[in-house]
């Protein structure tokens, strides 16, 4: 029998996090695992601007007809002077297509990295899991190096080996701010420095940009995405709008390229336009239609900038609680405090999560991941006595 021929493949840790988070009767729980934002009250609301442009979008929109596989390029235009400032578009060299989501984009970057000669993309670790899940499936060889340091900063000197050690047709995958799962982000004398190694060297570039607004502010995020893109002739990023316009389920992303001229550009898309027509066909309208717009209108935009900014105070805040309570047994807090975005990285063995998971209710990702927007003003101070009891 032909399905006889597959193999069991193991579930999602994070998801089986969820089941057992959900299913556990204490209402003291803590969960850290999900990576969604969560406001103080343990919510994740659907923004006030969100809200308010799906009511202009179901007064208005007058036809559910296809997109085509290009998608809303309102959205897609729209969006560009918020991730490439003032010139968005480079002199015409940069120009983009929707995605479902930023996995979308990642992997029709990815796709098109490969068909475009790239054999070996080189990637700090610990990364976002699917990233690497991405690069199995697509059958591209995953050439690690270390992201960060024990101290909790970057370990830039790793990433700058390995820039320019690559050879021809290899790739660089980055975090443009946020890193996921870290929260470890380069400075910008880093990001410069980045640069110009990517220059000098011509390994290529792409940029994973999941979180802008969650770290420093919706400019500073930008940063290093920026001089990166000042400094080569050729790049691809792949962009997410579900968290930082609060769109998780209805999967908003953008998929970039940056070329050296418009004759390769406008060659670049008809293969990325062929890749994303034999993988979904057509994006979902629903998202996109409503970043646009908010976007399209500057009392909407400032509604939603203001959104943003909440989130990050409040992230801001909780990074600068952990950070201000010093250690937890053996565990440094304060590094948190300069970190960025929903993640951190947390030095503790699986058996400790499991002490944590089962004696104090508190759920986070066996590798140490935790979502610093589970925590609150309330369950903190818990949080923080029961690290420190299990990693003493």
């Amino acid at each position: 029998m032909m399905l006889d021929r597959l193999t069991p493949q193991a579930p999602d840790a994070l998801l089986a996090l969820i089941r057992l988070h959900n299913a556990d009767p204490r209402p003291e729980k803590i969960d850290l695992g999900v990576g969604v934002y969560r406001t103080e009250e343990g919510t994740t609301p659907v923004f006030a601007a969100v809200k308010a442009a799906e009511a202009q979008l179901l007064a208005e929109q007058d036809s559910k007809s296809y997109l085509g596989p290009e998608g809303d390029m309102g959205f897609v235009h729209a969006l560009m002077p918020h991730i490439f400032g003032a010139d968005p578009t480079m002199g015409g060299r940069i120009s983009g297509m929707q995605t479902p989501g930023g996995t979308g984009a990642v992997r029709l970057a990815l796709a098109l990295a490969q068909k475009a000669g790239v054999r070996r993309v080189h990637m700090g670790v610990p990364s976002w899991p699917n990233h690497a899940q991405i690069l199995a499936d697509l059958g591209m060889e995953l050439a690690p190096f270390d992201h960060a340091r024990a101290d909790g900063s970057a370990d830039v000197d790793a990433l700058l080996a390995a820039i320019r050690g690559a050879g021809p047709n290899e790739a660089v995958l980055l975090h443009a701010c946020c890193h996921n799962p870290t929260g470890i982000d380069y400075t910008a004398d880093q990001w410069a420095a980045i640069a110009a190694a990517l220059a000098e060297s011509g390994t290529f570039p792409i940029i994973d940009a999941a979180y802008q607004g969650l770290g420093q502010g919706m400019e500073e995020d930008a940063a290093g995405l920026r001089a990166v893109l000042a400094a080569v002739p050729e790049a691809f990023i792949a962009y997410s709008c579900d968290k930082n316009f609060g769109q998780y389920r209805d999967r908003v992303g953008a998929f970039y390229i940056m070329a050296g001229e418009p004759g390769a550009l406008e060659t670049a898309f008809s293969n990325a336009n062929a890749l994303a027509r034999a993988a979904w066909s057509m994006p979902p309208d629903h998202g996109g239609a409503v970043v646009r717009i908010i976007l399209r209108d500057p009392d909407l935009t400032a509604q939603w900038l203001a959104e943003v900014d909440a989130m990050r105070a409040r992230m801001r805040e909780v990074r600068a609680a952990l950070a201000a309570a010093g250690r937890a047994g053996r565990i440094d807090l304060a590094p948190l405090g300069s970190q960025n975005g929903l993640f951190a990285m947390l030095p503790v063995t699986k058996e400790e999560v499991a002490q944590l998971r089962e004696e104090h209710a508190i759920y986070m990702a066996a590798s140490g991941r935790i979502n610093i927007a589970g925590l609150t003003s309330t369950n903190l101070p818990r949080f923080i006595a029961a690290l420190a009891a299990v990693a003493a």
